[in-house]
């Protein structure tokens, strides 16, 4: 009593494909398809296999997120000194 039957599922189909038409339906499809195939290729090639390991790590290590080296805290504040030094050399000039 409180469900939806076959019957109701082939009438409400029926309107889905009076009102989108076939091709439109199919082409719906098949971009799901490709997106789901594209994400699961995706999902595979973040996960390397146990042989490819041994080379992820080294890609790992040589591999950097960004352009510029990391610096230590003492290492920026030693530059953010000289760059101070620098700018008071110039306003003197």
């Amino acid at each position: 009593m409180g469900g939806i039957s076959i019957c109701n599922l082939l009438i409400i189909a029926a309107i889905v494909v009076l009102l989108f038409g076939t091709n439109k339906l199919r082409t719906l499809g098949s971009d799901l398809g490709a997106s789901i195939k594209g994400f699961k290729k995706a999902i595979s090639d973040d996960q390397p296999s146990s042989a490819d390991s041994a080379s992820a790590n080294q890609n790992e290590k040589t591999q950097q997120d960004a352009d510029f080296a990391t610096k230590s805290i003492t290492e920026q504040q030693a530059d953010a000194k000289s760059e101070e030094t620098k700018s008071q050399h110039k306003e003197q000039v």
